[in-house]
């Protein structure tokens, strides 16, 4: 079984039988197009290429508008590649929607987390603040950040301000509660990387 392509469209709460509450994401996948075939022989490895979310043409650059018409699909904005076993059965132009999933199956989704700016060490790496007594004049700041004269230099991966959010991260073992096929959604429980409207990548989780 293949990956599938989606944005998210937000996170509520659902109630099961016995009156629990469960807080569930709702993901609109799909539908995807296979925009490309390769196989091990002629790049390497086996994978097929899906492309997601139909614009107009004057949005993509110029090799992308080809390389759609060419297998005659509609201009895609994502495209996003999954390996696949070496003698499988997808086809150019095959259409990949939530159909492929079912309840109480589990799949890992990747997306990019929120990005929240430029911060502190106290916010971004969990530092204690400094005495907030008058005279301290270190409430916040990041103190010594290394030896004298030996070695002379700040080692890289030192703790310190800077750009935190934005990194791209996978939720692994998340269980599918429900799959609207009318109008490709998948719900599945707990939480997803990233704010309404991130886009997505879903794949089916692999058991050991």
């Amino acid at each position: 079984m293949v990956g599938i392509i989606g944005h998210k469209v937000g996170m509520t709460q659902i109630f099961t039988e016995n009156g629990d509450t469960s807080p569930v994401t709702i993901i609109k996948a799909g539908p995807c197009f296979i925009t490309e075939i390769k196989s091990e022989e002629i790049h390497g490895y086996n994978s097929i290429q899906l492309g997601y979310y139909e614009v107009s043409k004057v949005k993509l650059n110029k090799p992308k508008v080809g390389h759609f018409q060419k297998i005659s699909l509609p201009n895609l904005k994502y495209l996003k590649e999954y390996r696949v076993i070496k003698n499988h059965e997808f086809e150019l132009g095959q259409i990949i929607n939530v159909l492929n999933f079912k309840e109480g199956e589990f799949v890992d989704i990747t997306g990019t987390s929120i990005g929240k700016g430029f911060t502190g060490n106290q916010k971004r790496n969990n530092f204690t603040r400094g005495p907030m007594s008058h005279g301290s004049k270190n409430h916040r700041a990041p103190g010594s950040i290394g030896q004298g004269s030996t070695p002379g230099r700040v080692f890289p991966g030192k703790k310190m301000a800077g750009r935190m959010g934005g990194n791209q991260i996978t939720i692994s073992h998340l269980k599918i509660l429900n799959v609207d096929l009318k109008d490709n959604i998948l719900i599945v429980k707990g939480s997803v990387p990233g704010k309404p409207g991130n886009l997505l990548s879903i794949k089916p989780t692999k058991h050991l």
